[in-house]
């Protein structure tokens, strides 16, 4: 039996997880789960899965609220830190938004465990980084991210001399289609209207900027070693198709699915196996639908401010990152309208220079450094 660590477990990611957690019990024991503040949903979640330990923001109130709960609860992230290191756990799952999982998900690569990565800011962040650790201690990192987890099907078998193209699929949110719409005048409701996936409210803004494929662009750089000039995104309104690789002998290779995150996320938990998921099955003969196109860059500026954090040294995508969250959250209290939020990313990245991050503390000053230069752009806007 398998034993899993999921950090974010209160958030879509984690649900999701434990809901497929929950149909493979025969499989894999929950031995720890960590959260935010949803103090609630994490001691529910912990009464019925029963983890050795849990762990959230202001872990003094989650003490006292603990109830029925007998297991252990971490004091602080270096007890997190330790925690997914210990010899008992086989598998990480990282659903921490942002900058939160990088310390848990550089640990979980310290101690040579297998990380399932669905927090895309981790590798954008320190993506040298990560890389390099699990390579000394012989971790493995696999991608929960549809579009990402759909390049490593694709490329089962293959090497990475032989791509030509990653074609990283997308939505096109809920204003690509609508030419029409004015983006300055774009509210908060009408951004989490995405047109297929339900997720957080983060995800879903950086859908509507087209921002999130601008930090996959960045992810697969390092996911697969290939450079931004090789990764093509194309809009793919239907969902269906998840991403696909373009081979150098004219062959392309496309993984598909419905639009469920437990699909990606069971892969990363049974790879190298595959077993029944419950999840609907795709019919080909229902009159399907698949069209492609290409975004319009001009109008959602996000991918091209993407390819330019991946050559602003390896801190690039620290400021691109960092001043895409702080740009979000202006936007989410009213404080920044909405087609401002790539200004203010692009303003950030023309001061990164070309500043070198090697160690996880260069990241995180980085990272402070571009969050405090993203909120005196935003302050002017």
């Amino acid at each position: 039996m398998k034993k899993v660590v999921v950090l974010g477990s209160t958030g879509s990611i984690g649900t999701n997880t434990l809901r497929v957690l929950r149909e493979l019990k025969e499989q894999f024991a929950v031995v720890g789960l960590a959260a935010g503040r949803n103090h609630a949903l994490l001691l529910e979640q912990a009464r019925e899965f029963r983890p050795q330990w849990i762990y959230a923001e202001n872990a003094g109130g989650l003490a006292q609220e603990k109830g029925e709960y007998a297991g252990r609860i971490l004091a602080d992230e270096e007890e997190l830190c330790a925690a997914v290191q210990a010899s008992e756990v086989d598998i990480v799952l990282c659903g921490m938004t942002g900058r939160y999982g990088l310390r848990p998900a550089l640990a979980t690569l310290k101690g040579g465990k297998r990380l399932a990565l669905a927090s895309k800011e981790v590798l954008v962040m320190a993506g040298e980084l990560m890389i390099s650790t699990a390579r000394k201690s012989g971790a493995e990192i696999l991608p929960v991210d549809s579009e990402h987890c759909a390049i490593h099907q694709c490329l089962a078998g293959n090497q990475s001399t032989a791509i030509r193209r990653l074609l990283l699929t997308c939505s096109g949110g809920p204003f690509h289609a609508h030419p029409e719409k004015d983006l300055s005048q774009v509210t908060l409701p009408e951004t989490m209207r995405h047109p297929t996936w339900r997720m957080g409210q983060k995800i879903t803004i950086d859908c509507a900027t087209l921002m999130n494929k601008g930090l996959e662009i960045i992810e697969a750089t390092h996911f697969f070693h290939v450079p931004e000039e090789k990764i093509e995104v194309v809009i793919h309104p239907q969902s269906i198709v998840h991403s696909m690789v373009d081979f150098c002998d004219g062959s392309v290779v496309a993984q598909m699915g419905c639009t469920e995150m437990r699909l990606p996320i069971q892969y990363c938990l049974t790879y190298p196996q595959r077993i029944p998921s419950g999840v609907p099955f795709l019919d080909f003969a229902s009159g399907m639908n698949l069209s492609f196109s290409r975004p319009d860059e001009d109008r959602f500026p996000a991918l091209r401010l993407a390819r330019a954090a991946c050559h602003c040294g390896n801190a690039g995508g620290v400021f691109f990152n960092a001043s895409n969250e702080v740009a979000v959250e202006c936007f989410v209290r009213g404080e920044l309208r909405f087609d401002r939020i790539p200004i203010v990313v692009e303003e950030t990245l023309a001061r990164c220079g070309n500043l070198q991050v090697n160690t996880l503390d260069d990241v995180l000053a980085a990272d402070a450094e571009a969050r405090r230069i993203a909120t005196e752009i935003c302050r002017r806007y």
